[in-house]
């Protein structure tokens, strides 16, 4: 029998491979609630409220003794757990590979990161120690279970499947999100009614996203399964898998370029994500209230923009979508500078230009990137690429920290992060992708 013959998968397989992605769906909704309501809404302003209290009369606090202005003190957090997981993942990475065994090390993980953000319920006075090492953890948790969580894909869905399953898996993510902040803002708005001061509910939403993330785990821990793992990969321990995936992708340049483009602008992203609502609470005076309907307002509207950005790309191609993506998130985020406090509506249509541009961006990556992958290395690219994801995400929590911290102005700091966008831009503008994915090894789309 010719082993290169294309064949029909099996009923049975099929259906199975079906069950798998249904479950695979299930965590992006199990764990976006995490990133949404405690990442994005709550934690930033509650726990820089915290610090604040904790400070001493010239405003900073000293954790290990080091000073450190209480509205830095957040964003710093974010940078220590962003490094702390670029630690971790090529050896958790390392060890799924060995040993084929993915769903415990994510079940490890994905527990970890629930347990640390159900703690965050004890968080009040001036505990901002406390807070500050729950969030170290469970963002670093989150972080290195995403890492297992992505590199299924190549596993549950072919090639000519990848680009749906995927964004199934982010309008999942997008949907838990809305209808827990939904949740978040009866109880938040409403919380004399409930009996709880406005601390309280705080606590009890960060506190409720940990128990949402366990609960709804368990559905992708039952469904996903484990790969006997090749035996070529049984002596490669920790970092050197890392370093032998690094060696194998110096062939490959052009992919390599790309993620060095995308490592750039998914920083920006993913800083203008975790502290939106410091800026909203802080520098414009809004009410949470009013950040919780504008973060709602983003997660519906990521759906809506994922879609209408996967039809520009049929037309004209990933790579141009993105870029102009890119150029959206710079022209907000200077939009963002001149916004007048204590104008919600202005506010709103700040978080309405961010909800059109973040899905697609996050999704038309992913999809891009599946072209430039060598046939037969997913895995051990998409974990490079989760490495990628996260490996300068520290940088911008950093710079939009330092920012504030010798300006004093949380203006200066969201503007700060324009550069992340046009030198994004400029990186990716410069890869010729249909030459990547030809270098890859790939089919070239006829419009890419």
């Amino acid at each position: 029998m010719d082993t290169d013959t294309v064949r029909s998968p099996a009923p049975d397989e099929a259906a199975g491979r079906r069950r798998e992605q249904r479950g695979w769906y299930f965590y992006d909704w199990a764990c976006s609630v995490y990133s949404t309501s405690v990442l994005t809404v709550f934690l930033g302003p509650y726990l820089t409220s915290v610090a604040e209290a904790a400070a001493d009369a010239d405003g900073f606090v000293h954790p290990l003794g080091i000073p450190v202005r209480a509205g830095s003190f957040f964003p710093y957090a974010v940078s220590l757990s962003v490094i702390l997981a670029v630690v971790v993942m090529p050896l958790v990475g390392a060890a799924a590979d060995r040993t084929g065994r993915k769903k415990p090390l994510l079940a490890a993980a994905a527990y970890t990161g629930a347990a640390a953000t159900a703690g965050m319920f004890f968080l009040d006075g001036e505990r901002y120690l406390l807070g500050g090492l729950l969030l170290v953890v469970a963002n670093a948790a989150q972080s290195v279970a995403m890492m297992l969580y992505n590199s299924y894909l190549p596993q549950i869905a072919p090639p000519e499947e990848r680009d749906a399953v995927s964004s199934r898996g982010w309008a999942f993510g997008y949907a838990a999100g809305a209808l827990v902040l939904v949740l978040n803002l009866v109880l938040y708005t409403g919380h004399d009614r409930f009996g709880v001061s406005e601390g309280m509910a705080v606590r009890i939403c960060l506190a409720s996203a940990g128990l949402w993330w366990g609960a709804f785990a368990l559905v992708p821990l039952r469904r996903l399964r484990d790969r006997r793992a090749p035996d070529r990969e049984a002596a490669l321990p920790g970092f050197r898998q890392l370093a032998a995936t690094v060696r194998d992708m110096r062939r490959h340049p052009l992919t390599l370029a790309f993620l060095l483009a995308y490592l750039v602008y998914n920083d920006g992203i993913q800083t203008v994500i975790s502290q939106a609502s410091v800026y909203g609470s802080k520098e414009l005076g809004l009410e949470q209230s009013t950040l919780i309907v504008a973060v709602l307002l983003v997660q519906v509207l990521a759906v809506a923009g994922a879609l209408a950005m996967g039809r520009l790309a049929r037309r004209y191609g990933a790579k141009r979508t993105i870029l102009g993506s890119l150029v959206a998130w710079t022209l907000t985020l200077a939009a963002g500078y001149f916004l007048p406090a204590g104008a919600p509506m202005w506010f709103f249509v700040l978080a309405a230009g961010i909800g059109l541009v973040l899905g697609g961006s996050q999704a038309l990556s992913r999809s891009l990137f599946s072209h430039l992958v060598p046939p037969g290395k997913e895995a051990e690219y998409f974990s490079a690429y989760e490495l990628s994801d996260r490996g300068m995400s520290w940088l911008g929590p950093l710079l939009f920290g330092l920012t504030y911290q010798l300006a004093g102005s949380y203006r200066d700091a969201i503007v700060s992060l324009v550069g992340f966008f046009a030198l994004g831009f400029v990186l990716l503008a410069r890869v010729p992708v249909r030459r990547a994915i030809a270098d890859a090894g790939n089919p070239v789309p006829e419009r890419i």
